[in-house]
């Protein structure tokens, strides 16, 4: 499914354009292509496509893509509860669904393994100063800071301010940090920033904002960014295999994120031994909102949309 991703980026871009631009999307949308999985143990496949990037591995879109699965019956609904497969770029994730009625209530997808690649990093990123930042993989890779240091609440009223702090961080750490996935060099790179307050504590709800490029607050508490959320927190020891947590984005909507298990990732060091990393579900809820159909004339000048910096957030590029 990487494979594929990769092609569907190089060969067929204009896809991604024409419905996330300008004038039929928006820099908040997301695109979820489904696909046939490649695996014999995998029930559909998914090419996940954001404004910036194609991304290996994000939980709200597998809430979305699993809702709209089951309730337009692309895959048959079993209630009170459906289990299947998805085939991720990033890997094969678990999903549980709780249905009732006829209605996808809730979706628990148990994630790729998540990890931290460093504790503390300092980062010179202007008009900030020296930021502290932790980096860890949740799906993609998060530069995680406590922005409740540089004096935000952390609320919604502070979303264009959070969104140039995030976009800030974002460009200092890929040029100041090299992250590189260690099964998967082509998986690299920060992609986006989570602006927190400082967690709360085991099962309560601790608010963050993830600010997706080319800079906008995440509108969910951003499951992939949950997770690596869960990677930071356990190697600081103050979560453990068994804890869940609350997390909570600008508009008060949450994800439940539980670590249930411990695994490692990438080869065996010339010591012995492997990148620590844990195994964590999130869970939540997606509603479908519409049914749209799209058209392009062969006389419309701009067949692959447009953007423009006013609307298509504070970095407004079409790429990382």
């Amino acid at each position: 499914m990487y494979d594929k991703m990769r092609t569907m980026e190089r060969d067929h871009d204009e896809v991604r354009r024409l419905l996330l631009c300008e004038p039929r999307g928006s820099v908040a949308r997301h695109l979820n292509l489904l696909v046939p999985p490649t695996r014999d143990d995998c029930d559909l496949g998914v090419i996940i496509m954001e404004p910036t990037e194609y991304v290996p591995m994000s939980g709200s879109n597998t809430m979305c893509t699993i809702t709209v699965a089951l309730e337009t019956g692309l895959i048959p609904m079993v209630e009170p509860e459906t289990r299947l497969t998805l085939e991720t770029p990033g890997g094969p994730v678990s999903v549980v669904a709780q249905c009732r009625d006829g209605k996808c209530v809730s979706v628990r997808i148990g994630n790729v393994p998540c990890f931290v690649d460093r504790l503390d990093a300092e980062l010179d990123v202007p008009g900030f100063g020296t930021v502290m930042v932790d980096v860890a993989f949740g799906g993609m890779f998060y530069a995680i800071v406590d922005a409740t240091r540089l004096g935000f609440e952390v609320v919604a009223a502070e979303a264009r301010e959070l969104a140039v702090l995030g976009e800030a961080v974002r460009g200092a750490a890929r040029e100041q940090l090299e992250v590189i996935h260690p099964e998967n060099p082509g998986i690299r790179d920060v992609s986006i920033v989570q602006l927190n307050r400082p967690f709360a504590g085991v099962g309560e709800a601790t608010r963050n904002t993830c600010i997706v490029a080319p800079g906008r607050s995440d509108r969910s508490p951003t499951g992939t960014g949950t997770c690596a959320r869960l990677a930071v927190l356990h190697a600081r020891g103050q979560m453990q295999v068994g804890d869940t947590m609350q997390h909570e984005s600008l508009i008060g909507s949450r994800f439940t994120g539980t670590i249930i298990g411990e695994t490692t990732v990438g080869p065996v060091r010339s010591d012995g031994t492997a990148r620590a990393a844990i195994l964590p579900t999130i869970e939540g809820r997606a509603w479908i909102t519409g049914f749209h159909s799209y058209c392009l004339d062969t006389s419309d000048p701009y067949p692959t949309g447009y953007h423009l910096p006013d609307t298509w957030g504070v970095g407004g590029g079409m790429t990382q």
